[in-house]
């Protein structure tokens, strides 16, 4: 996530830092052809851990009003940002289910 919220300082701080690191290593390495990109993935995945975490019938809850993040869209994301021509390189991108608060 890139923001603050109360009883997470800590782990805002955290992601701040991780944010500007890549801001860094994109001005220093994108002369060099090297994208780097800052991606955000706020919101649980629909993974074994995350159903086994939540139980069976919240996670199917969740999965049905798409508040579950895909695997494989998350993937979609990835390729894209590989196969982005350097001529419009995205440098941040944020991957939240719509029903996300934000």
């Amino acid at each position: 996530s890139t923001r603050g919220a109360a009883n997470f300082s800590a782990f805002s701080g955290a992601m701040a830092a991780k944010r500007v690191l890549a801001q860094s290593l994109a001005r220093e390495f994108g002369p060099a052809g090297v994208h780097v990109a800052h991606v955000v993935v706020d919101g649980p995945i629909d993974t074994p851990f995350v159903r086994q975490l939540v139980g069976a019938e919240t996670a199917e809850g969740m999965a049905a009003k798409g508040a579950l993040l895909e695997p494989d869209a998350i993937a979609e994301m990835y390729w894209m940002l590989h196969r982005q021509r350097r001529t419009a390189w995205t440098h941040e991108l944020d991957l939240r289910p719509y029903c996300e608060k934000f």
